[in-house]
């Protein structure tokens, strides 16, 4: 790998995605890092699916998962390389000048082990000026996908956008345990999933709120903890639209895009 021409993303998330999607087709070499158990809902426009299943291909770009003496081989081929390394430690054996922080922790993060050139967050959590160098809004409103090089982003507002009842969260910790499937057509109170208790031996079902189409679902089999968002039904029941990356996950890799070619002294050397 010829640093610096390849950008680091850290997480593979729908909105990750987005971002890596949206560089990936101005030209930009991009990598993904991961947890060992992605934890992502939208799994059909999730580059983290690649750590479950080898690879995944999203709008016609594909990403595999590699070990790091690979990445350059799936970086030669057009492809998004995707590492487990949930800690960001190539950052110490690679340079990157380039890092974005996709991960959407919503808290300050740890420091990276390393300085970057550019350190790009998105949304709560990220101060630019403090602990990045530059924020992206993630919320939607007027300031969806602006770039912020001083100051954090508007604060988590601790609710999902539209009716809440869309997305589906953990009741209590435990295995979870998956039956429908992405794309499947719902009807209200249809089976979805159920966590198996690991205290009490029984099983407590999670059902659809209302008819529409289950647009994600974490992986079955994963543990999960009270509260965690482990799907999302669709009122608009397009089960197409399970595949496509959404507006808001394109518009803040817009923002991504315009954070990283703002900087003139890294511009030019991105498409070496």
């Amino acid at each position: 790998m010829k640093p610096p021409s390849v950008i680091l993303i850290r997480g593979g998330g729908d909105l990750a995605s987005g971002v890596a999607l949206r560089l990936h087709r101005a030209g930009l070499k991009v990598l993904i890092s991961e947890l060992p158990q992605p934890l992502a809902v939208r799994r059909t426009v999730s580059f983290a699916e690649a750590v479950f299943v080898g690879q995944i291909t999203v709008e016609g770009v594909t990403a595999r998962l590699v070990k790091w003496k690979q990445i350059q081989t799936a970086l030669d081929a057009g492809e998004i390389p995707v590492i487990v390394d949930p800690d960001a430690a190539i950052l110490t054996e690679l340079s990157f000048p380039i890092v974005i922080d996709a991960r959407l922790i919503k808290q300050p993060p740890t420091p990276l082990p390393v300085d970057a050139t550019l350190h790009i967050g998105l949304g709560p959590g990220f101060h630019a000026g403090r602990n990045c160098h530059a924020v992206v809004e993630t919320r939607r409103s007027h300031t969806l996908g602006r770039v912020y090089w001083d100051g954090p982003t508007q604060p988590d507002s601790g609710q999902p956008e539209g009716d809440q009842r869309r997305v589906l969260r953990a009741p209590l910790d435990g295995q979870f345990v998956g039956y429908a499937q992405i794309g499947e057509h719902l009807d209200e109170g249809d089976l979805i999933a159920a966590i198996q208790s690991p205290i009490e031996n029984r099983k407590t079902q999670i059902v659809s709120p209302f008819k529409g189409v289950l647009r994600g679902i974490i992986h079955s089999g994963l543990h999960v903890t009270t509260g965690l968002k482990i799907g999302d039904v669709d009122p608009r029941d397009d089960p197409a639209l399970c595949n496509l990356v959404s507006d808001k996950a394109l518009a803040i890799g817009g923002g991504v895009l315009e954070a990283i070619l703002s900087q003139t002294e890294l511009r030019h050397k991105l498409w070496e």
